[in-house]
């Protein structure tokens, strides 16, 4: 399962609105994509539909969907949202990562 802290809850609501998407009607995707300097990048989107290999979560008002193999990546993975003087954004703590690079965007197992 994937864990979404409230701070990052309120910050994908804000950008839910911000496009015109109704936050209930709305599913945050997460994937795993071959990139980024460590292997490994996470991918976010915004989705109303639900592909046939992909699992439901809900954690602080977010629905989540993730397919499988990703899902094998970031199992136990929780989103937070930073406002810290380091900058602004989306933080991911993935107990499964063995190294990240150090802007953070990418990762390796």
């Amino acid at each position: 399962m994937i864990t979404i802290t409230e701070k990052a809850s309120q910050h994908l609501i804000g950008l839910m609105l911000d496009e015109g998407l109704d936050p209930n009607d709305t599913y945050l995707k997460v994937s795993v994509v071959a990139s980024g300097c460590s292997g490994l990048s996470y991918k976010m989107d915004f989705s109303n539909k639900i592909g046939s290999d992909e699992e439901i979560f809900e954690s602080n008002e977010i629905k989540i969907i993730s397919d499988q193999k990703s899902l094998l990546y970031i199992w136990g993975t929780e989103l937070d949202y930073s406002s810290g003087l380091n900058g602004k954004g989306l933080v991911w703590n993935n107990p499964q990562a063995s190294r990240n690079c150090s802007c953070g965007s990418s990762f390796s197992v």
